[in-house]
């Protein structure tokens, strides 16, 4: 599973849950011990750590891991986003142990007279680079800067944390391009080898890294962050995968909570497997409703008079280009499975549905370059060809939370369910449920703990057309946080979470909490 940032492409902020499928063997064998040279530093006993100062300075642009590009620009009225390292243990069973490097940025408060603390976001992901993903959108946040200070952060194996390594670019390139969803022997042998391929690199490059990578750690990470920023509570902004790192930190620290949201919100009483299902189905959904946009529109470039011959045209397309790739970008092919990427990355915001409508009509032509630059966008490949580590990233922690290991017979078992759930998505999902077989590392937990008796409340956001995180996970969490901590807002909207639509109310209600604490009632609707 892939919970991953978002692409850009029109200046959208999302992200989504799609499948990084990993190494496989069919025997299913368990964890064998990780091999490499550790990145750790020396060690820190715990109170240098608890009392470390951060040499907050001008940021430099973003490295290769989170995604490159130039520096980041002054906010309006002129104020400059900071960067800083924070140390932190490898592993929080020795405290005064080895240690890591977090990098972190900021942009401080404008009001400094009524300055609350810090707001800490993380994108989700996992494996989005808090550290690019902010000051790229911060102005989205703005408002929010009034009374905190805007902080983000690269997790641990993330970006210039100790980012994990999987492989070069020439080899992702290879892997994006592979059939993901065999038919017949020959091709599950294939998708097997580069599975493997894929994790053995992984191990040999970031092997000592990574058992310590998991949410657990992370949330510990954001406790010490707490302390060092020097916040008697953690006040929060999580979005998609943020929102289960935030149910755990809440679970770990519950009397440290302070105003958190959780936005665009992960399930956590779902495993693996139910999680995939439910975004086939939410996928599903996104492509019915932009299907049927598309029909009611004169102006439509795709053919079909019902939303079901516009979707038939597109399971056509994927049909004729998994039996013959078609042109796309710099050399390289637009494929079935780059082609279903491409399609799931413009679903996950209303406003680049134009960019899927154009990319659908220009394949059906004979040119694949929009499709795989969407899908580039969702992969982390920038258009000189490097990749950002997200996706290694993405399997590294996802795989040491989730215990759920498939073998290709439990894989092939529940594709019919994939399938009913969604025609077009069914099985490039399905598929992906063997991301973190033969992971060198045990996964910590089936689903993560997220009850949180004696927490603040938390505002726990869901939309209604969001396909990556489905709507039933909002009220799911509530659930699980307890009763007088998960307190529901309900977004009646297409895309990937509710704060980042514009949503006017929505972005009341949720400014009104987080800078004045005016806890809305549970069960307000926007929209």
């Amino acid at each position: 599973m892939r919970t991953s940032p978002a692409p850009r492409t029109a200046a959208v902020a999302v992200a989504v849950l799609l499948p990084l499928a990993a190494c496989s063997d069919e025997s299913g064998d368990g964890p064998s011990t990780p091999t490499g040279a550790s990145t750790a530093s020396p060690t820190s006993t715990a109170s240098e750590l608890t009392s470390q100062q951060l040499d907050w300075s001008p940021c430099p642009a973003p490295n290769t891991a989170q995604g490159g590009g130039p520096s980041p620009s002054p906010l309006p009225g002129g104020t400059v986003w900071e960067c800083s390292f924070m140390d932190v243990p490898l592993d929080y069973a020795e405290p005064d142990g080895p240690t890591i490097e977090l990098a972190l940025v900021r942009a401080e408060a404008k009001d400094q007279k009524r300055r609350i603390g810090s707001l800490v976001f993380n994108f989700g992901g996992p494996g989005a680079s808090g550290v690019a993903t902010l000051p790229a959108f911060g102005t989205e946040y703005d408002s929010l800067r009034t009374r905190y200070d805007l902080v983000s952060f690269d997790p641990r194996g993330v970006g210039r944390s100790e980012g994990v390594e999987c492989a070069d670019d020439a080899e992702l390139d290879a892997y994006y391009q592979q059939d993901s969803t065999p038919d017949d022997a020959a091709e599950e042998k294939q998708f097997m080898r580069e599975q493997k391929d894929l994790i053995a690199g992984c191990e040999e490059n970031s092997g000592p890294e990574l058992p310590f990578v998991g949410t657990t750690n992370a949330a510990r990470d954001m406790d010490l962050m707490r302390t060092v920023l020097g916040d008697d509570r953690l006040h929060y902004f999580g979005i998609s995968y943020g929102t289960e790192l935030g149910g755990v930190y809440a679970h770990l620290f519950p009397d440290k909570v302070g105003r958190a949201v959780f936005d665009a919100v992960v399930d956590p009483t779902k495993d693996a497997e139910q999680s995939s299902l439910g975004q086939a189905r939410g996928f599903q959904l996104a492509l019915d409703n932009f299907a049927e946009d598309c029909a009611e529109r004169d102006d439509c470039a795709l053919s079909g008079a019902t939303p079901q011959e516009v979707e038939q045209g597109i399971a056509d397309l994927l049909a004729s280009l998994e039996k013959k790739p078609i042109e796309g970008l710099g050399g390289r092919q637009l494929t079935q499975t780059q082609a279903t990427t491409g399609i799931a990355s413009a679903l996950y915001s209303q406003e680049t549905w134009p960019l899927l409508e154009q990319g659908l009509d220009e394949a059906e032509g004979g040119n694949g370059g929009l499709l795989l630059a969407l899908a580039d966008s969702l992969n982390g490949r920038s258009e000189d060809g490097q990749y950002d580590n997200s996706g290694a990233a993405n399997l590294a922690i996802n795989c040491a939370d989730s215990k759920q290991r498939f073998t290709l017979e439990q894989t092939k078992a529940a594709l019919p369910a994939f399938r009913k759930a969604s025609p077009l998505f069914g099985d490039y999902l399905g598929w992906g449920l063997m991301g973190c077989t033969g992971w060198p590392v045990a996964g910590a937990w089936e689903t993560p703990d997220v009850s949180a008796p004696g927490s603040a409340p938390i505002l726990v956001i869901g939309n209604t057309g969001d396909p990556a995180t489905p709507y039933a996970g909002a009220r799911a969490m509530a659930r699980e946080l307890g009763t007088g901590v998960g307190v529901e807002l309900t977004y009646n909207g297409e895309g990937h979470g509710a704060y980042n639509s514009k949503d006017a109310c929505v972005q009341r209600v949720v400014d009104g909490y987080l800078l004045d604490g005016d806890v809305p009632e549970s069960g307000t609707v926007c929209g």
